[in-house]
């Protein structure tokens, strides 16, 4: 596979970052022949630990495209952070902006110049309790109906048995393996040409998210769960069951249900 020019600071990266990550991670990885060798493309990965990027980092750096992250705008402003974010071409969101393709303006920028952008549709680490994908933000789905670039989805698993999600404490033994599978292209081409309708987005999304969970199962050899995790559907579920709870306690006794409950079988027993 042909090799774009990776530069100084995202070499310099590696020296720091491969080292360890060889010590602490087996490799499992498959796919890599659908990387494509030339042209700006998409990766669409699922996120499952704080250190899964570097791992996933690594994958892509030895297939010879370096992937461009989103990051936060603000990253790129602080010091030795800054300027390796700026030096290895990563692209800044800037969340602030009330047009949301605008946002992603860099993002299709990059591709059209032939780069690799990797986007974690999920927006965040899975809260899925059993580390399957949640539902996909439309970023990817943005860029991806915009420029008509190649988007290959991609699974990993292993460096959340390392670093399990929102922990801060490494699991170092027994030394743990990182799978990473690297699918065939989405297909997208049904939705090319449409309005860009919220409706549309949400279906090309859920396309994406649909490959990245078939090749997770895949890893897993198990199957994923028939509703995906929704962390908004959770969160209103969970403002319902605190209103609940709190109707419950400032109802007078004599009307809560386990009481009237307990008035009926009380005559149902006289």
């Amino acid at each position: 596979m042909s090799r774009r020019r990776i530069g100084f600071w995202y070499r310099f990266a590696a020296v720091i970052c491969k080292p360890p990550l060889v010590v602490l991670l087996k490799r499992d990885w498959r796919g890599m022949e659908n990387i494509p060798a030339e042209g700006g493309f998409i990766t669409v990965v699922n996120h499952n630990s704080y250190i899964d990027p570097l791992a996933y980092a690594h994958f892509q750096y030895n297939t010879g495209r370096v992937p461009r992250f989103l990051a936060k705008s603000g990253l790129f402003k602080k010091g030795f952070i800054g300027a390796a974010m700026r030096g290895t071409g990563q692209i800044p969101v800037y969340r602030e902006s009330t047009d949301a393709l605008s946002a992603f303006r860099a993002a299709i920028e990059a591709v059209e110049r032939g780069e690799c952008v990797a986007f974690y549709p999920e927006g965040t680490l899975t809260r899925d309790p059993d580390g399957w994908p949640m539902t996909g933000k439309t970023g990817a789905a943005r860029v991806a109906l915009q420029t008509k670039c190649p988007v290959i989805p991609i699974a990993q698993w292993g460096a959340n048995e390392l670093l399990p999600p929102y922990s801060k404490k490494p699991r170092l033994l027994p030394r743990k393996t990182h799978h990473v599978l690297a699918g065939p292209p989405v297909d997208l081409s049904r939705f090319y040409d449409k309005e860009v309708t919220p409706e549309l987005l949400k279906e090309a999304t859920e396309t994406i998210m649909e490959a990245i969970t078939r090749l997770l199962e895949e890893i897993r050899g198990e199957k994923a769960p028939p509703v995906r995790y929704d962390p908004r559907r959770e969160r209103i579920e969970q403002r319902r069951r605190t209103e609940a709870q709190i109707r419950g306690r400032t109802m007078p006794a004599a009307r809560r249900p386990d009481a009237r409950k307990a008035v009926q079988e009380e005559g149902q027993g006289a």
